[in-house]
């Protein structure tokens, strides 16, 4: 039986785009469980299904024969020792640890860049983006972070992704690189290169375009714009 990973619309999703683009890009054979993100709304089926998980109530969740793993951590992890061929982590001790911690920070930090900057593929809000870039002094240090992270670890591995061959790490960053071609947030040329590396990846190549093709307009996920066809107020 194929796994199963749960998620949620992959235009909003940052958090199920990660385990997604991993397994999708090292091949590793799952089935994808979409619920749709409408858990805004009293008594949603996005809650009711998850509830019958026994879950935290969030997604990602990846299902192996009934068994529930929850977090993109541990998801990741999971599927490394299922996997522990397929390239999770780097083999090399040092750069696996590295790896591990930048996506631990990915994981618990970068805030402010990902409050003021939700991820939304389909969207195109350089407007947006460059008033957050004036005003948002926290979200210009979140960017520097990204740059001497990713500086470091490419310096260091030689690229093309942040520990040579892509895996969880550029997998954890994947939402962000969305985030900074969404709100076209100025970088350097060795982030915007590696940025454009991240998007042509096949596995994220095909979350993005699949997440073209949802055309499903959730309003607590467009803070920025208004619903297409709605009348201005």
């Amino acid at each position: 039986m194929a796994l199963q990973l749960v998620i949620g619309n992959k235009n909003y999703s940052s958090w199920s785009m990660r385990p997604w683009v991993l397994m999708k890009q090292l091949a590793l054979p799952f089935e994808e469980r979409r619920l749709r993100l409408d858990f805004h709304t009293p008594d949603s089926s996005f809650k009711r299904e998850l509830a019958s998980l026994g879950v935290a109530g969030r997604v990602p969740v990846l299902l192996d024969e009934g068994f529930a793993v929850w977090d993109s951590l541990a998801i990741v992890e999971y599927l490394h020792e299922r996997f522990p061929a397929a390239g999770v982590w780097p083999t090399a001790a040092h750069a696996r640890a590295r790896a591990r911690s930048v996506c631990a920070e990915m994981h618990s930090g970068f805030t402010p860049l990902r409050s003021h900057c939700g991820m939304n593929i389909e969207a195109r809000l350089p407007e947006v983006g460059e008033r957050i870039w004036s005003e948002q002094a926290a979200v210009r240090a979140d960017v520097q972070r990204l740059e001497s992270m990713w500086g470091a670890a490419l310096a260091e591995s030689g690229g093309p992704f942040l520990f040579g061959e892509f895996g969880a790490a550029d997998a954890f960053y994947a939402p962000v690189c969305m985030r900074l071609l969404t709100y076209a947030l100025p970088t350097s040329a060795v982030a915007g290169g590696y940025v454009q590396r991240v998007r042509q990846a096949p596995g994220v190549a095909a979350w993005i375009d699949e997440a073209l093709q949802e055309h499903d307009w959730i309003a607590e996920d467009e803070p920025y714009r208004r619903r297409p066809g709605s009348r201005a107020h």
